[in-house]
């Protein structure tokens, strides 16, 4: 039978940004790793994006030696803490669990956080690789998220010299502003970043590519090649009435202010962000049950707002799950068309109820009716995607697409010579772990880039 960690009761984790799933113990751990049969094809590693050893690492658990499983994970990917807690294991790694044909399938992403965990808790922490000396050939990565990150990390094993230039005050992207601290705190990101920093690459804050530093600038200080790992900073918007009232927020606002600047511990920290009571979050995915989960957090009547029905909501099903748990309220089938109220701010949503339609893909599409209804609201939070911000590309005038991503070729270099672009940047807002997958992939294209020089 499977081992599931336990969670903090949803009555006392409403009241803190706590983490919400405790992980396992030693033995937890171990009696969830015998469970792996094992498998020669490994199914779990193939479907894994970054092709960690899923076997190998378990097989470790099982005889006691958690060091030996960090290094076995470390082979493929530096970021066991991010992954353990915010992959979506269950369409990845554990969709691919030969068990699942007759059972629960092996919980991966849980073992792969208690590696992780024991790692940051051992007094003495060796390092699990070496490092080769670094080369003259040196990589300029703008972006800190998880795609520059794992470019970073990869060009740095090959022992390249590699640089990160980060344009706000603090490293790690979406990472540390995108996701709560009860899913991902930030000293995991910190722990992995300081990893980094271990091997060699160097961090620079406070740098805006494009405008700080243009290309040009990185070339004439000796770059040999530079990647655009920026990420999907710019919100989606509705564009309905009244989207610029007082207390409407994009998803992106809303999440920065809170858990990078620590709206959360006002008057702490100094800044404090403007809620009410009654909240309205727009969206299905897994930035909207954040939002919801944060909000309720901030002491709101939480009700998470989604046009198609709950089955089809894109966020993880633990997440979804954690969420009600907490008492958010979740209502389907309703598309918001205006939103009203006076100088003070927003008063009231109008929404118009949907009804699913049938195109014969994965998730059924939705049209509207002429049904209305009015949600009475003090502050919504709009989560229905991000775009790519245009800085970078319009700055330094490269190719994009019709849907404002970098346009790159299949080694992701760009209409630049010598720049690549990887991550949301370059294929739209996506997972975590995807974007981590891209930022490999760029590295191993920038090396056969100089190389060739």
């Amino acid at each position: 039978m499977r081992v599931n960690p336990k969670a903090r009761s949803s009555e006392e984790r409403i009241k803190d940004f706590y983490e919400v799933v405790l992980g396992y113990t030693p033995e937890e751990a171990r009696q969830e790793a015998r469970r792996c049969l094992g498998c020669v094809n490994a199914p779990c590693a193939k479907a894994c994006p970054v092709h960690i050893e899923i076997p190998a690492f378990i097989k470790a658990l099982i005889k006691q030696d958690c060091l030996e499983a960090y290094r076995i994970i470390r082979k493929k990917s530096l970021f066991a803490g991010v992954c353990g807690r915010v992959c979506p294991q269950e369409g990845l790694c554990e969709g691919a669990c030969v068990l699942k044909k007759k059972e629960m399938p092996i919980n991966i992403g849980k073992l792969e956080r208690f590696v992780f965990d024991c790692f940051y808790q051992a007094k003495e922490r060796e390092a699990p690789v070496q490092v080769p000396p670094a080369r003259t050939e040196r990589v300029a990565v703008a972006g800190s998220g998880p795609s520059g990150l794992s470019c970073a990390y990869t060009l740095r094993m090959y022992g390249y010299a590699v640089s990160v230039f980060e344009s706000l005050h603090d490293f790690g992207g979406v990472l540390k502003y995108g996701i709560p601290e009860f899913r991902l705190p930030k000293y995991v990101v910190d722990c992995e970043i300081d990893e980094l920093k271990r091997i060699g690459v160097a961090f620079h804050k406070n740098v805006l590519i494009g405008k700080t530093l243009a290309f040009a600038d990185l070339f004439r200080q000796g770059f040999k090649a530079i990647l655009v790992a920026s990420g999907a900073g710019l919100p989606k918007m509705l564009h309905c009435p009244g989207e610029n009232l007082n207390g409407v927020y994009s998803a992106n606002e809303f999440l920065f202010r809170v858990n990078f600047m620590k709206a959360y511990e006002f008057p702490a920290h100094h800044t404090p962000v403007r809620i009410g009571k009654n909240i309205l979050v727009i969206g299905g995915g897994n930035v909207a049950v954040d939002c919801a989960r944060v909000a309720q957090r901030l002491g709101a009547q939480v009700s998470l707002i989604y046009r198609r029905t709950k089955a089809y909501m894109p966020a993880r099903i633990e997440e979804i799950e954690h969420a009600e748990e907490e008492n958010i309220a979740i209502h389907e089938l309703l598309a918001p068309v205006e939103f009203a109220g006076d100088a003070e701010g927003v008063q009231q949503a109008v929404f118009k109820k949907t009804r699913l339609a049938d195109t014969g893909g994965s998730r059924p599409d939705f049209v509207t009716t002429d049904e209305k209804i009015t949600v009475k609201a003090d502050t919504v939070i709009i989560a229905i995607g991000q775009d790519p911000n245009r800085l970078i590309p319009e700055s330094e005038h490269l190719l994009v697409t019709e849907r404002g991503t970098i346009k790159v070729d299949a080694g992701l270099m760009t209409s630049r010579q010598g720049v690549f672009a990887s991550g949301d940047i370059a294929s739209g807002a996506d997972t975590v772990i995807a974007a981590m997958e891209s930022g490999t992939r760029a590295a191993s294209h920038i090396i056969e880039y100089l190389r060739k020089q």
